[in-house]
């Protein structure tokens, strides 16, 4: 038995992997009680995932002790609520793979800190990679990393997790996995921007490879490996939620870029850009570690209101040569 914390699009997603073909029984926690009814009455998420059929085997409940009996649990919210549920949680030893991508607000703790303060006797995995929900539930290949400092337990996860076209690598630096899931969402809303603006397709390669860039020395300076991530969760998510608008984030950006204004384009409580909350909090952490992220401090600007597109894009433009790296 599988449990899922979280009963969004994404939560919705991974519990359809979970089912094993409805095979497999899967617990799924949402706090909406339509989910919940529409998961268990009609097994779909019309709310979050409509027009996907669920596996019978997946049930839905809003009692978190319930789905917590499950062993391990996949914790999907979103990264600013992800202490106030664990907290929720009973002490005893479990294992907790955790979905969501951020840094959180105050402390810019990382996902697995974060869960180890709340959790100290859980072990941790990470997921993190190129997935879009909806592809993900309805079967689409998907490749994706799982990482965990524990090498023969993620083999084990990942093993547990797997599907004929859902192929989790094992990796075992975590820290380069939840790096990589959070910058790219900055990334991505910046590149909604250059579409949103029609600023062509060398603007979006150029952002895309020197965001890849930022993202590297942010990483690199809070301990992460290259490879990972020039990997599926750092480089390879980067690519895919920067090229579609099937990305919350790239949305996002495409608003901004058209001149919407964020609280208006964030308004709506039925999906979550992770990217917009990431944001002012990579960048004070950026600040912190002495790493420069122009790009993110641009998306900041953008966010906040204090400049406006076309401003952006200049002082961008308007940035001294540098060697590339």
């Amino acid at each position: 038995m599988i449990g899922i914390i979280g009963g969004g699009a994404w939560g919705t997603a991974l519990a359809q992997v979970a089912s094993a073909e409805g095979t497999r029984e899967v617990r799924l926690w949402a706090r909406e009680e339509e989910v919940v009814a529409s998961i268990n009455d009609a097994h779909e998420n019309t709310l979050f995932l409509p027009g996907v059929p669920l596996a019978p085997s997946i049930r839905a409940s809003d009692d978190l002790g319930w789905v917590a009996e499950a062993d391990p649990l996949l914790v999907v919210t979103p990264s600013q609520h992800m202490r106030a549920v664990l907290a929720q949680l009973d002490a005893r030893p479990r294992h907790l793979i955790l979905c969501a991508k951020g840094i959180e607000a105050g402390t810019m703790r990382l996902m697995h800190e974060v869960a180890h303060e709340a959790c100290p006797t859980a072990t941790l995995s990470v997921l993190s990679g190129p997935t879009f929900a909806h592809e993900v539930a309805k079967g689409l290949p998907t490749a994706i990393t799982l990482a965990c400092e524990d090498a023969d337990t993620g083999a084990r996860i990942a093993a547990l997790i797997a599907r004929p076209a859902f192929r989790p690598y094992a990796a075992t630096d975590v820290v380069g996995a939840e790096i990589g899931g959070a910058v790219k969402n900055v990334l991505a809303i910046a590149c909604g921007v250059v579409e949103g603006r029609a600023l062509g397709q060398n603007a979006r390669a150029a952002l895309i490879s020197r965001g890849f860039a930022e993202m590297t020395r942010f990483g690199l300076a809070r301990g992460a490996r290259a490879e990972t991530l020039a990997g599926l969760s750092g480089l390879g998510d980067l690519v895919l939620t920067c090229s579609s608008t099937s990305s919350r984030n790239f949305s996002l950006g495409l608003g901004l870029g058209q001149g919407k204004a964020a609280v208006d384009l964030l308004a709506d409580r039925r999906t979550v850009a992770e990217g917009a909350f990431t944001a002012p909090v990579l960048r004070a952490a950026a600040r912190e570690a002495g790493v420069d992220m122009p790009i993110t401090e641009a998306v900041c600007a953008l966010l906040e209101g204090r400049m406006a597109v076309d401003e952006v894009v200049d002082a961008l433009l308007a940035r001294p040569l540098r060697a590339e790296h």
